[in-house]
């Protein structure tokens, strides 16, 4: 295996040898440039597998360099090193292309993260079981090439990356791909939904607490950023943080260390964090309901998810993989569909995108006869009167305050079949004009015992 080769470009010989020595006892060569012209040659006529540069150079800057890196040196990763404090040309240089960066004073615990990190993008595992588990998107349209392609140019960085995207459209699967393609694939994926933990234990959870911090804290906790320490923290709909936290949660990411609730000391962290919301949030910092400073500090490249009515073409594919993979959960054979329903289902508006779709399979299999699939299975519904909620339920417009779901009612009139008929399965079947088969899915389905 060839021996790592580091480029430092720093004028401040200090610097330069603090590094040096952090590297040789990571058994990583190095070599030092001392100006961006002594840098540029250097990279045309060594190999390196990563370089490290500070941001003031005697005749530059190190955004220069990220930018000539980009253009001309692709598979080299490129850190940079700020100022204390000074995020803004963090953010400036991760825009530009950075993989990462470490601020002055040198952390030297954050800089060993960093070049382990970096220094293994170009290897694979070989693992079979992580091969076998990837995570892929389906679809041959034009909008997936560039997800796609997007996705692996993510991987290959260690900058927040800000998913937005519709209900149902798989943004937790492209944070989970971001990961699984980078150097932290063998390192923790912790996904938080933000809006599903209560605000008293929102600290808690993401910086954890020592024993006896508050009332009913029994033992130490670790929160969310130490769990996924070497990994990534994926915050789902991070729009519903209360503005309190937002204010802890830049800290956290800034400092890259937490204090659990309770503690006297800070802990570091490695974490990448990445974040998504289906709300906009622009819209909400004009409101002043989002942080502007948190959205820009996580916004640093922002993926936009394209809808399923985005990429129509793809339907047919995503249909036979979901159909698969229903028939699989039953122990069902595969069912067909035909080409009319599949017209309907490419013409349809799916303001849910694949969960939505994925429900009306499901439903479309219980209703069809002889395991076919037709339009009339599908139950579509016009474009005015369905909506779909964040949890992928269809829900009805038109319905009045307090009316049931369309789950509860499903259920409610099974359940008056089954009384009605004492409870014998094949007699409420043919009274709902279900088949047998197709009732005790619906029994599982709802949960009715």
């Amino acid at each position: 295996m060839t021996a790592k080769k580091v480029l430092i470009v720093d004028d401040e010989a200090d610097i330069c040898e603090l590094i040096e020595i952090t590297l040789m006892r990571m058994d990583i060569a190095s070599q030092s440039a001392l100006n961006l012209s002594d840098a540029k040659r250097l990279l045309e006529t060594e190999h390196f597998d990563l370089c490290l540069t500070d941001m003031r150079l005697p005749d530059g800057n190190g955004i220069e360099l990220v930018e000539y890196v980009q253009n001309n040196f692709k598979n080299i990763p490129i850190a940079v090193i700020t100022a204390h404090g000074n995020m803004e040309s963090a953010v400036i240089a991760l825009k530009a292309g950075a993989f990462d960066f470490v601020s002055k004073p040198v952390d030297i615990q954050i800089l060993r993260n960093l070049v382990s990190a970096a220094t293994t993008l170009p290897e694979k595992t070989g693992n079979k079981k992580n091969d076998k588990d990837k995570i892929t998107i389906t679809g041959k349209s034009a909008a997936v090439k560039n997800l796609l392609n997007s996705i692996a140019k993510l991987a290959r960085n260690q900058a927040p990356v800000f998913i937005h995207g519709e209900s149902g459209s798989g943004k937790e699967r492209v944070a989970r791909m971001i990961h699984q393609q980078g150097p932290r694939q063998n390192k923790p994926f912790v996904p938080v939904n933000c809006g599903a933990i209560s605000a008293e234990l929102m600290e808690s959870e993401f910086f954890g607490h020592i024993k006896g911090s508050f009332t009913g804290a029994h033992a130490d906790k670790q929160g969310l950023f130490e769990a996924a320490n070497g990994g990534t923290l994926f915050l789902d709909e991070i729009a519903e943080l209360p503005l309190n936290m937002q204010v802890k949660l830049l800290r956290a990411i800034q400092e890259k260390s937490i204090r659990p609730v309770g503690a006297s000391q800070e802990t570091p962290v490695d974490v990448r964090i990445l974040s998504a919301s289906h709300k906009n949030l622009v819209q909400l910092v004009a409101e002043g309901a989002f942080r502007e400073d948190l959205f820009y500090r996580i916004n640093v490249i922002e993926l936009t998810i394209p809808s399923l009515r985005e990429r129509k073409e793809d339907i047919p594919l995503f249909v036979k993989q979901l159909l698969s993979n229903l028939a699989e959960k039953t122990g069902m054979a595969v069912p067909s569909i035909n080409s009319d329903a599949i017209n309907a289902l490419q013409d349809y508006h799916f303001p849910g995108n694949v969960r939505e779709l994925e429900n009306i399979l499901e439903r479309a299999i219980a209703l069809s006869d002889n395991n076919s699939i037709t339009v009339t299975d599908l139950q579509l519904k016009p474009a005015a009167t369905n909506k779909i909620s964040d949890n992928g339920i269809i829900v009805s417009e038109s319905a009045s305050v307090g009316a049931l779901d369309l789950a509860g009612q499903e259920r409610q009139s099974i359940k008056q079949a089954l009384e009605k008929t004492r409870w014998n399965k094949t007699a409420a079947a043919k009274l709902l004009g279900l088949s047998l088969r197709q009732l005790r899915y619906r029994l599982e389905k709802l949960d009715i015992e």
